[in-house]
């Protein structure tokens, strides 16, 4: 019978190993795109001009804090990587900043990145309506459109609450000047590599690839389409229409298709975690769906668990906590949606807790346990020099103050 059991296990993770295909590809392009995009000229020369403005150590914590966290706000894979440039040009510029802190500071900006407008949860919520039916076991069965998620007050309480705070608290760790860990700004200088290519020497493919004139125009038809979008849908987002858009800008603001062919190639290198590990989700999601012959499921077992000790006040906080310490196996958010959205979603309608509430929680559970799970801080600590050693001790500080501020507004409101 033992044997029998385990069997069928093997089976359910079998047929759900590749049931997340499109997901695994949209949250692939979440990262490239967005690490492509801050990776444009454009972008490096503001914030080099944006570092210039900063006199002491204190402005520069400050600085790196509030801009990390808007720009993962508004894109994870835009977040990170400009969060960790913005660092090093500060680095390069202000006298006497603890370097550590100041990558740390860059990368706890990446706690509000679920809650934010690529967030995946949130995102897939608006995207798929039988994708959602899938995932979610059946419990929800319709399109949570984002102003009930992204949008909704208490998620933007939260948000707005860790952008403006957090900077302060960063702030509040750096140590004296004689005990701060200073970088030579000349390590930090970037080697350009120019290669110069005559137009006569060029092939007309070659030619193509390197003239501005077919990026502009792929750029205008990008625009039209995102106009006529918003104009017919309304403000409706989803993971297409924001991968789109950070598509089509950055192509606009690299200049030239290779110039963002470039960009692609450096961007692509983090997106190995991704791709292998979707898979992985997605088989543990079968496994937690798929029914016994008495017609029971694993995920259907735990739902009935969290029901009987939870009360319509506490579950936020349950699910919250719970996905916080999921996000230390599974360390994607999507990923941790396909795990725990057939355990948690059912489980919160039971009670009688609204979808995008439980969503909302499961979303901020993943980005808080992200301050001490280094996966996605060697973005930020490759373009750094660091290791995750470096910056766990400011992490974990991040890590308690955003878990009260979050266990608070999730009670309260």
């Amino acid at each position: 019978m033992l044997c029998l059991k385990n069997l069928q296990m093997v089976v359910h993770w079998g047929n759900g190993f590749w049931k997340l295909l499109s997901f695994s590809m949209q949250m692939a392009l979440v990262l490239v795109t967005g690490h492509a995009l801050a990776s444009a000229p454009v972008i490096k020369k503001g914030l080099s001009k944006l570092a210039s403005f900063v006199k002491t150590p204190g402005q520069a914590i400050l600085a790196v804090s509030l801009i990390s966290g808007i720009a993962c706000w508004i894109n994870w894979g835009f977040g990170l990587v400009i969060g960790a440039l913005y660092a090093r040009e500060l680095a390069k510029q202000v006298k006497g900043v603890d370097y550590r802190l100041l990558i740390a500071a860059a990368y706890s900006g990446f706690l509000v990145w679920h809650g934010g407008i690529s967030g995946s949860i949130p995102l897939q919520l608006a995207t798929d309506a039988n994708e959602i039916a899938k995932v979610t076991a059946g419990a929800v069965t319709d399109i949570v459109p984002t102003t009930q998620t992204i949008f909704a007050p208490f998620n933007l309480i939260i948000s707005a609450l860790l952008i403006l705070t957090l900077p302060l608290v960063n702030k509040a760790m750096h140590p004296e000047p004689d005990k701060a860990f200073v970088i030579d700004p000349k390590l930090l200088v970037d080697k350009e590599e120019e290669i110069a290519v005559s137009k006569a020497d060029m092939t007309p493919a070659e030619r193509m690839e390197n003239s501005p004139v077919l990026s502009m125009i792929v750029g205008l038809f990008g625009l039209g389409f995102i106009i006529y979008h918003f104009s017919t849908n309304g403000f409706d987002l989803n993971l297409n229409i924001v991968n789109f858009i950070f598509l089509i800008v950055g192509i606009i603001l690299h200049g030239t298709p290779r110039r963002y062919l470039n960009a692609l190639t450096v961007a692509v290198k983090g997106t190995g975690g991704i791709i292998l590990q979707f898979p992985f989700y997605a088989g543990i999601m079968g496994m937690m769906t798929g029914e016994s012959a008495a017609g029971i499921s694993l995920a259907g077992q735990m739902s009935n668990m969290f029901v009987s000790i939870s009360t319509p006040k506490t579950f936020p906080l349950f699910s919250f906590l719970s996905a916080g310490l999921v996000n230390f196996f599974v360390p994607s958010g999507g990923g941790q949606w396909a795990v725990q959205a057939p355990i948690m979603m059912p489980a919160g309608l039971d009670i009688g807790v609204p979808a995008a509430k439980t969503a909302m929680s499961i979303a901020w559970g993943d980005a808080w346990t992200n301050m001490i799970q280094p996966f996605w801080a060697l973005p930020a600590l490759g373009i750094a020099g660091l290791g995750a050693r470096d910056i766990m001790g400011y992490c974990l500080i991040d890590l308690i103050y955003s878990g009260i501020i979050i266990c608070a507004v999730l009670i309260l409101l």
